[in-house]
């Protein structure tokens, strides 16, 4: 009797504790939002949190704003339109950020297009082009960098190679 007992406590624990877990994660997973390809630009600060970045530095340029987020890891900068949506995402650093995250509704677009992707022996470049996003990465161990864009919203008079 004592035993089973003691296994039904030991079985309340593990419930609580499974319950603890569940709902720590999904508050973790709210608080993880981040400005999308195609979102508002109010939405940076809100990566700048989610990164834990130390600083973010903005920058005006010849019709768009370029907002910048450094983590130990990498440096994120987001192209954001006069209208105030952002068209553009380019990064470099130890690593590559979540794409997922970042690239918002046109993900799932994405994740299509690079399993149709053929992968190149010996390439470090990789380039998944659809016609609503173009993602873009390359780069060495300690220098991996990348970009992704979404045409039909580059503001018009700017090249796409200013996005870097």
């Amino acid at each position: 009797m004592i035993k089973r007992e003691r296994f039904v406590i030991m079985g309340r624990k593990y419930t609580a504790f499974l319950c603890l877990a569940i709902l720590v994660s999904l508050s973790a997973a709210a608080g993880q939002a981040q400005a999308t390809l195609g979102g508002s630009a109010d939405s940076v600060e809100a990566d700048r949190d989610a990164l834990s970045a130390g600083r973010r530095v903005m920058t005006a340029r010849n019709g768009y704003t370029v907002q910048e987020i450094n983590t130990d890891s990498v440096s994120v900068r987001e192209y954001v339109s006069p209208s105030g949506v952002v068209f553009g995402i380019a990064w470099n650093g130890l690593i590559h950020p979540d794409l997922m995250e970042l690239l918002g509704s046109y993900a799932g677009e994405y994740e299509k297009a690079l399993e149709q992707t053929p992968r190149k022996r010996g390439r470090r470049r990789l380039q998944v082009k659809t016609s609503n996003v173009v993602v873009e990465k390359w780069g060495h161990m300690r220098n991996l960098q990348g970009r992704a864009y979404a045409p039909a919203l580059i503001p018009s008079g700017m090249s796409v190679d200013e996005i870097r």
